[in-house]
């Protein structure tokens, strides 16, 4: 037989995957639990193997402390090195020892050969595997950190593809890249990555080897930084740099993440939804880290036209950042590992889904769950740059800014969830099973607060509130301030606008305070002032950002920026603002565009417009008087009887019966509308709606004053005098102002009600101050001054149609009154001589209000104008 015989047949190249594997310090090991131990050891892991070799389809090809394995796919190599990585944390927990291997994975073309039966009985291997596959997968191994998988840059997009047929396993799996390597003998640089479960891969570069070592930029070696830093020295920063965190990620303060559904991987059910919770209870402390709203999230899953019970995991998650602008992906994971409870979380890029950091705290039982979530956030929050005395300062531990009943925990969470779904009802239930079983959780009565609130019951909710203050000190700082200005809302209104202004100044990005801060001022006409806060308030990542967006529309309309006005409230009905269109409407109908307020009227839900006044107004404004009457009527049919809203649809059609002529009529629904109102506002059961009432009273005794009665404008006035909380009230001011004045001009004092006018005159007056000045100087023989007020009063339509009175109930005696003024403007200039110019304001009049259609009162007023022209 001759030596070609004997030679092995070499099989041509094949693009197979290989695993080489190796158990660390296996010699120290074996020393530590002697050779009995190791014996048995052993017996147990080559089981293992072989198990495992068969479960994923490889074939081993060589074995000692290590392992070389081949597959014929990345996806089995993987399984194989997970499972063997896992089974061997769990062989710890057994021995008492700490047992890891490290793992290289790389796909490559390999030779393959059978050795022969002689030389396999004599100690060779039955298949041998040659090509630089084998090297490359060995460099891999060698550098990885115990427990660590490496894959090439050839595996990894096989595996991580494949990665959906390991199931929900495969979901839950972490990846990330460590950049790129270079390998002794090797021309080329290799990019390298990290796969692994939570809680059991380091996701930590691996150190550098005399074989393998981090292919570092030219710009970013030693004597380059040297001179680098040198640079940045002379401009005095150098120390900042040096000891500021270097986050991987370019996360700036108040930049947002979106937090990923808890992965839990204990079984134990009722972490799932407190832990999650928990996690952003204890991220939202943060000043500098800004968390997206549960509400939010889904609100982006409806967008993205998925299911709301959509899981949230890497990959949805990461969408959710990028379309609502937020930096990073927060991934928490709860699992069990050698017997420990092992809380994780993970900072994501959610423009690759690669893992830029990762932090992980181990606990004994459920119990070490709240305390392990404190120390991995602030861990983490330091990566991203927060510094740490901000965060010690900043944070209430959870247990103690929460509840230690993970029961109640779970309770709130699923409360916050209904309530980002807008389930109020439910929201309320499961707020109030979380106080049942903690009456100290803070968080929850603040959470029935708002529930309350959201179902239109303040009052129901103000209990809550109460209680939530005795236990101030179990809230975290914001909660603090938000409970504070809440408290200011409801026992001192006149200052919550300071509440709101503190806590959106400390936490610029908590919406909720600068939605707060615009509605005040909106109520308060300081419409350029609140619209900064609206705009800021309308941003992409608040969950109520279509009712800012409203908010700002209000604003633009009440500054008379009729585009902007109309843009805003036309984005806020796409978005679900079902007011909106009403606004809308409003904005082109105090352009005069008429048709176009028609249609949206048209399109608006019957629902949406069944307690509205705005439909009322635009009748009275088109000189459409028995339809204007009809609407308001229509308001006190859909509304409850006895409401506030009831009460407040008297006053438009008190107001269209005396555009009309209709004065004994208008001044008896007055009449009773005023009392019903004042009687409300003594009401101990009315604190909330008291302003609304009071200022309702105010409109009807001023109305009635104008028609001639001053005796219930002074019995208004007598009645409002004693409610020293509400005067306080701007708005409530400015009315008290006017009342006290046309009484005044009524008794022949138009100097003294002249200088309280004027003194009301801030930029911020009601519409109706206004219009009491016009007369006041009228009566004064100031016909100059008073040309100047119609003239005002005529051209601020988008300011009548939006100032909140009394629920809008107001508005249309000031659509009203912009009409009259420019009657009023036309008789002015004929008094001052100047024929043409009273001529054309009373041309605008007949294009508003067809003279076909005036009453006769009107029409006798416009006819004697006319005639003094020609």
């Amino acid at each position: 037989m001759n030596e070609m015989t004997h030679r092995p047949s070499i099989d041509s190249p094949q693009l197979r995957t290989l695993l080489l594997t190796d158990l660390c310090d296996s010699t120290a090991l074996v020393e530590s639990i002697g050779d009995v131990a190791t014996a048995t050891l052993f017996r147990d892991h080559d089981r293992l193997v072989l198990d495992l070799q068969q479960r994923w389809r490889g074939r081993l090809i060589d074995r000692s402390d290590g392992l070389l394995l081949m597959f014929e796919r990345p996806i089995d190599g993987l399984g194989f090195a997970l499972d063997y990585v896992r089974t061997l944390e769990v062989m710890s927990a057994s021995l008492g020892k700490e047992i890891k291997a490290r793992a290289g994975l790389h796909v490559g073309e390999v030779l393959t050969w059978r050795n022969t039966d002689e030389a396999v009985l004599a100690g060779a291997k039955p298949l041998e595997v040659e090509g630089l596959a084998k090297p490359t997968a060995a460099r891999l191994m060698s550098m990885a950190r115990p427990g660590q998988i490496l894959l090439s840059s050839v595996a990894e997009p096989l595996a991580h593809r494949a990665s959906r047929e390991l199931g929900e396993r495969g979901q839950q799996l972490l990846w990330k890249s460590h950049g790129r390597w270079r390998f002794k003998g090797m021309p080329e640089s290799q990019h390298v990555y990290e796969v692994g479960e939570p809680g059991i891969a380091p996701l930590r570069a691996p150190p550098n080897t005399p074989k393998a070592w981090r292919d570092i930029p030219l710009w970013r070696r030693p004597a380059s930084l040297v001179a680098e830093a040198a640079v940045v020295a002379m401009f005095g920063i150098g120390i900042w740099f040096m000891t500021r965190p270097a986050p991987a990620i370019a996360f700036n303060q108040r930049d947002w993440v979106v937090v990923a559904d808890l992965r839990n991987l204990t079984g134990q059910t009722v972490l799932d939804d407190s832990l999650q919770q928990a996690f952003r209870i204890s991220l939202e402390q943060s000043r500098y880290v800004n968390v997206l709203s549960d509400m939010k999230t889904r609100n982006t899953l409806e967008r993205m036209r998925l299911q709301p019970g959509t899981p949230l995991d890497r990959a949805i998650a990461s969408e959710i950042a990028m379309r609502d602008g937020a930096r990073a992906v927060i991934l928490p994971t709860v699992a069990e590992v050698g017997g420990k409870l092992r809380v994780s979380v993970e900072v994501i890029d959610p423009h690759t889904q690669a893992t830029v950091y990762a932090e992980s705290v181990d606990g004994n039982g459920a119990e070490s769950a709240l305390s392990s979530i404190d120390e991995a956030t602030r861990t983490l929050r330091g990566k991203l740059g927060e510094a740490i005395a901000s965060i010690d300062k900043d944070s209430v531990k959870l247990p103690e800014a929460t509840t230690g009943d993970l029961d109640a925990l779970r309770a709130y969470a699923l409360g916050q969830k209904a309530y980002g779904r807008g389930q109020y009802a439910d929201a309320k239930g499961f707020y109030t099973n979380a106080v049942k079983l903690d009456g100290s959780f803070a968080l929850a009565y603040i959470g029935l607060l708002r529930a309350h609130n959201a179902l239109d019951d303040l009052p129901g909710g103000v209990a809550n509130l109460r209680k939530a203050a005795k236990l101030r000190d179990h809230l975290p700082p914001r909660d603090a301030m938000y409970l504070d200005a809440w408290l200011a809302q409801v026992d001192a209104p006149l200052q919550a606008l300071d509440r709101w202004r503190e806590l959106s100044a400390m936490y610029p990005d908590f919406f909720p305070a600068a939605a707060n801060v615009g509605y005040d001022l909106f109520s308060r006409n300081r419409f350029a002032e609140g619209l900064v806060f609206a705009k800021r308030a309308s941003a992409a990542q608040y969950e109520f950002s279509p009712l800012a967006t409203d908010l700002v529309g209000q604003f633009q309309l009440a500054l008379e920026n009729y585009d902007e006005a109309k843009a805003a409230f036309a984005h806020a009905t796409g978005d679900g603002v079902g007011k909106a269109i009403l606004r809308g409407a409003s904005a082109n109908a105090a352009e005069g565009q008429f048709d176009a307020a028609e249609a949206l009227f048209a399109k608006a839900a019957a629902d949406v417009k069944s307690d509205d006044f705005n439909h009322a107004a635009v009748y009275l404004d088109r000189g459409q008087w028995r339809q204007a009457r009809r609407e308001a009527e229509s308001v006190i049919k859909a509304v409850e009887s006895g409401s506030f809203r009831a009460r407040a649809a008297t006053f438009p059609i008190a107001v269209s019966e005396w555009v009309q002529g209709s004065r004994d009529a208008s001044l008896r629904r007055l009449r009773d509308t005023a009392r019903s109102a004042l009687k409300a506002v003594d009401s101990p059961g009315n604190a909330a709606g008291a302003l609304d009432d009071a200022y309702l009273a105010a409109s009807a005794g001023i109305l009635a004053q104008r028609m001639g009665d001053v005796e219930l404008g002074r019995e208004v006035a007598r009645r409002l005098q004693p409610q020293k909380a509400l005067l306080g009230a701007p708005s409530l001011r400015d009315m008290m102002v006017v009342l006290v004045a046309n009484d005044l001009r009524s008794s022949g004092k138009p100097a003294e009600a002249l200088s309280n006018l004027e003194n009301a005159i801030d930029g911020d007056e009601r519409f109706q101050v206004r219009v009491a000045l016009l007369e006041a100087y009228a009566q004064a023989g100031k016909t100059e001054q008073a040309l100047a007020q119609a003239q005002w009063l005529s051209t601020h339509r988008g300011r009548a149609y939006i100032e909140l009175g009394c629920g809008w109930c107001q508005q249309s005696l000031n659509v009203v009154d912009t009409n009259l003024s420019q009657l009023r403007a036309a008789e002015l200039q004929m008094q001052l001589g100047r024929k043409e110019d009273a001529t054309k304001d009373l041309a605008v009049f007949d294009r508003r209000w067809n003279p076909a259609t005036l009453p006769d009162y009107l029409r006798v007023r416009r006819d004697a104008l006319l005639a003094a022209s020609n």
